[in-house]
C-alpha cells in the first residue's frame, strides 16, 4: 500500500470528499489532536496564481475571524508540495442542495434552515466579513440537523477594496445575486440577506425566482423584474413567510431588511407562529423612486454632455418608456462590458447548469445543448455507479460557450483496506477503523494468547478491500476458555493441589469435619467437579479434619430415661450398664467419657444406673444395655 499523503506533516488524507472548481476537499486526519479535519486543497495549477493564492490565503484569514456555532470553523492554513491548502471543521451530513433537489421544504423547516443562515451571516457581518456567495451548495446540514455555513472563498472585509478583482467585477454565483451585486456596484450585508432571500424563495418554491439562458439575462431579471410571489408555486405557503421572503428580495436595498438579526427575529416569530415585524413588502416589485435611482446610478454615465438634462415638464408615459429603454440599455452595456467584454461574436457566455446526481448521458446533454464541451472523469465514489458526483466549473459560475466542463462519474463505491490491528487495544482499533470511514462492531473470544480487550482479529480480516462506512468487526479477548475442574476428591492435600494447578488453577484450602473421609484427604472441590472454570480462576479443595468433636453433656444424676433423652439429643449412642444401689436406684451413678469432655459426634456414652438389689439372694448383681 502507498504511503498516505501527509501535509504540513501532521494533516494525513483519508478520502476525498469533494472536488470543486477552486480547490478538492478532502477528509483528513490530524495526527496532531487525534482527530478528523476537512482539507481544502488548491490544486497545483492554480497555486502557481499569485491572485489565486491570495484569493485562498483571504478565504482563511476571513473564515478563522469568525466564531460561531453555525460557520464552519478554520483551524489551519498551510502550503506545501506547491500548493496550498486550508484545515477546516469536518462537517458530516449533506448540503441545503441535497435536500432541495428531494422537492419543495415544508415553510417551517425552511424558516427554520433560513434562522440558522442568518445567525451565520449576522455573525459574520459583525466580524466586518461580507460573504457575498450565500447558496444552498454553501449550506450544510448535519444529521442531527444542525446547520453550518462554509465557503468564504470570496468573501470580503466591509470597507475594503475588492481585492482580488477589478473595479466593477462580478463575483459569486448569478443565480443567487443581489441587484448591486449583479451590476458590480458596492456590496454591504444587505446583499448576503438578499441572497438568503434567493435561497429561502427556492427552499419553499422548489425552484429560484428568475432563470435565464445567460447571466446577461438573469443580471436583468435581478435589476429589473419583478418576483413572482412564490405562493405562485406553492399555494399553501403562509403569507407571514411570504411577506418576509419579498422582503429579503427587495430591489432596494433600504426597503429590504437592515441587519441579519432583524430578519432572522422575524423568522422566528413565523416559526412560533406569530406575525413578523418586518417593513411592508413593496420594494420586491420596482417602484418610480427605485428607477430613477437606478436611472441616475446607471444611465448618468452615457447621457450626452456629461450632465444631467434640463428639468422639463413631465411627457407622462413616453417620458417613462424612453427612461426604461435607456436604463436597460445602460445596464446590458454594463454587464456586457464589465464581465464580457471578451466575447466574441461567435461565442456566449451563461451560466453553468447544475449536473451533480444525474446520469452521465443525461449531464451530456443538458451541457451539450448548452454549448460546453464535456469531458469525463471516472472515479471511484459512494454514488450509483455511472452518477455524476462532481463538475468544474461549478454549478452558476459563467463560462463561454466551448468552455470544457469536466464532469466526475463514479466507478461504484471507492474501497479502503482495511488495517491491520490485530494486539492492539479496542480502544485504539476502534479509533483507527473510525478514522478511515469504518463503522465499527465489537465481538468477544476467548484466548489463550492474548490479553484480555485486545484485538485477536477483524471481520473482514486485515487487507479485505471495503467501501467507506463499511462495518468491520474487531474480536477483543474474553481470556482463555473454561476448563473443568478435575475430580481431586478422596487425595491427599498434596496431589489434589498438584493436580488442580497442572490445570491451570489457583488453590486455597479449608478444613471441614467428616466422619466418613479420613483426616489430611480431600472432601470436595468449589466449584465441584467437572464444573467449567476459567484459567487462573481459583479452586478450593475442602480437606476433612477428622469427625467433628461435640462436647459431652453431665447426666450424673438423671434418671436412665433422662440421661439416654440428653445424650441421644446431642448425637451420641447411650450403653447403660446397672449396679445394686438401693440409694440411687434409676438415677444414673458415672458416666463415661465424663461430662464436659469431648467425644467424637455418634461415638457411644456408657452410663452406670443403680438398681435395688435382688429379692431371692444378697449378692451384688451387675447388667448391661447399650441403645441406640
Amino acid at each position: 500500500m502507498a504511503d498516505p499523503t501527509v501535509y504540513g506533516d501532521r494533516y494525513e488524507i483519508v478520502r476525498e470528499i469533494a472536488r470543486g472548481g477552486m480547490a478538492n476537499v478532502y477528509l483528513a486526519h490530524d495526527r496532531k489532536l487525534d482527530r478528523l479535519v476537512a482539507l481544502k486543497v488548491l490544486p497545483a495549477e492554480l497555486s502557481r496564481d499569485g491572485a489565486f493564492v491570495e484569493r485562498f490565503r483571504l478565504e482563511a484569514q476571513s473564515a478563522a475571524s469568525l466564531n460561531d456555532p453555525t460557520i464552519v470553523a478554520v483551524y489551519d492554513w498551510g502550503q506545501e508540495q506547491e500548493t496550498s491548502y486550508i484545515v477546516m471543521e469536518y462537517v458530516e451530513g449533506h448540503t441545503l442542495r441535497d435536500l432541495i433537489a428531494r422537492g419543495p421544504l415544508e415553510p417551517v423547516q425552511s424558516a427554520q434552515i433560513a434562522t440558522d443562515i442568518a445567525k451565520a451571516l449576522s455573525a459574520a457581518h459583525r466580524a466586518g466579513v461580507i460573504h457575498r456567495d450565500i447558496k444552498p451548495g454553501n449550506v450544510l446540514i448535519t444529521p442531527a440537523g444542525e446547520v453550518k455555513v462554509t465557503d468564504f472563498g470570496i468573501a470580503r472585509a466591509k470597507g475594503t477594496g475588492d481585492g482580488l478583482t477589478r473595479t466593477g467585477a462580478v463575483m459569486g454565483t448569478a443565480t443567487y445575486f443581489s441587484p448591486e451585486q449583479a451590476q458590480g456596484f458596492a456590496v454591504d450585508p444587505r446583499s448576503d440577506i438578499y441572497s438568503l432571500g434567493v435561497v429561502l424563495y427556492e427552499m419553499v418554491a422548489g425552484t429560484v425566482p428568475f432563470v435565464g439562458d445567460s447571466p446577461v439575462s438573469v443580471a436583468y431579471l435581478h435589476v429589473r423584474e419583478p418576483v413572482a410571489a412564490p405562493s405562485q408555486h406553492t399555494p399553501n405557503l403562509p403569507s407571514a413567510l411570504e411577506s418576509i421572503i419579498l422582503t429579503c428580495l427587495a430591489k432596494d436595498p433600504a426597503a429590504r431588511y437592515q441587519r441579519a438579526d432583524d430578519l432572522r427575529a422575524d423568522l422566528l416569530r413565523f416559526v412560533r407562529g406569530q406575525a413578523p415585524v418586518g417593513g411592508p413588502v413593496t420594494a420586491a416589485v420596482a417602484t418610480a423612486d427605485e428607477t430613477q435611482a437606478l436611472s441616475r446610478t446607471t444611465v448618468a454615465p452615457v447621457a450626452a454632455g456629461g450632465g444631467l438634462p434640463p428639468k422639463r415638464r413631465s411627457r407622462g408615459p413616453v417620458a417613462l418608456v424612453v427612461a426604461l429603454l435607456v436604463l436597460l440599455m445602460g445596464v446590458v452595456a454594463f454587464l456586457l462590458v464589465q464581465v464580457f467584454s471578451n466575447d466574441s461574436a461567435t461565442t456566449k457566455t451563461v451560466a453553468v447548469h447544475n449536473v451533480v446526481g444525474k446520469t452521465e448521458g443525461r449531464a451530456r446533454t443538458i451541457l451539450e445543448q448548452q454549448g460546453f464541451q464535456v469531458r469525463v472523469r471516472r472515479e471511484f465514489n459512494q454514488n450509483d455507479l455511472g452518477t455524476v458526483f462532481a463538475q468544474d466549473p461549478q454549478e452558476g459560475e459563467l463560462k463561454k460557450t466551448g468552455t470544457i466542463v469536466t464532469i466526475s462519474v463514479s466507478k461504484g463505491a471507492t474501497t479502503i483496506k482495511v488495517p491491520k490491528v490485530a494486539g492492539k487495544t479496542k480502544a485504539a482499533a476502534t479509533r483507527a477503523l473510525e478514522r478511515l470511514g469504518f463503522v465499527v462492531n465489537v465481538a468477544s473470544d476467548q484466548s489463550d494468547t492474548v490479553l484480555v480487550d485486545d484485538v485477536i482479529r477483524t471481520v473482514p480480516k486485515a487487507g479485505t478491500a471495503l467501501a467507506p462506512n463499511s462495518t468491520v468487526t474487531i474480536v477483543v479477548s474474553a481470556g482463555p476458555a473454561p476448563v473443568p475442574v478435575p475430580d481431586v476428591s478422596g487425595l491427599d492435600e498434596v496431589d489434589a493441589t498438584q493436580q488442580l494447578a497442572d490445570a491451570g488453577f489457583r488453590v486455597s484450602k479449608t478444613l471441614e469435619p467428616s466422619s466418613s473421609v479420613a483426616p489430611g484427604r480431600v472432601i470436595r472441590t468449589e466449584p465441584s467437579s467437572g464444573t467449567p472454570a476459567a484459567k487462573d480462576s481459583t479452586v478450593t479443595i475442602v480437606v476433612s479434619s477428622g469427625p467433628r468433636q461435640v462436647t459431652v453433656p453431665d447426666v450424673v444424676g438423671q434418671s436412665q430415661t433422662s440421661a439416654s433423652s440428653t445424650l441421644r439429643g446431642d448425637g451420641f449412642r447411650v450403653s447403660v450398664t446397672t449396679v445394686t444401689s438401693p440409694s440411687s436406684a434409676g438415677r444414673v451413678i458415672s458416666q463415661n467419657p465424663g461430662g464436659g469432655s469431648k467425644a467424637n459426634a455418634g461415638s457411644t456414652v456408657t452410663i452406670t444406673v443403680g438398681a435395688e438389689p435382688p429379692t431371692t439372694t444378697t449378692s451384688t448383681t451387675t447388667t448391661s444395655t447399650t441403645t441406640p
